[in-house]
């Protein structure tokens, strides 16, 4: 799933060699976190945020086909 997420990342992005994702396990589940490049973080959450839960959902659906619960921050 971790590939998925950078996969997505690096064709939304101008500078996909800066685009890093880490994987953090918790009680709860997995918690992927996502960095990108300042001037991407725009086109990562996109318009209202729609990009981001797009990319959240498209997560969760993986995730839940494992039956893993798997969520996704988006730092800088």
């Amino acid at each position: 799933m971790k590939d998925l997420v950078e996969f997505i990342a690096k064709k939304l992005v101008q500078h996909p060699d800066e685009v890093d994702v880490q994987l953090v396990e918790t009680d709860d589940g997995q918690e992927y976190k996502l960095r990108v490049n300042q001037e991407d973080m725009g086109r990562v959450i996109g318009k209202s945020g729609r990009t981001a839960k797009a990319i959240r959902t498209l997560l969760s659906s993986a995730a839940a086909k494992n039956n893993i619960h798997a969520t996704l921050d988006i730092v800088e």
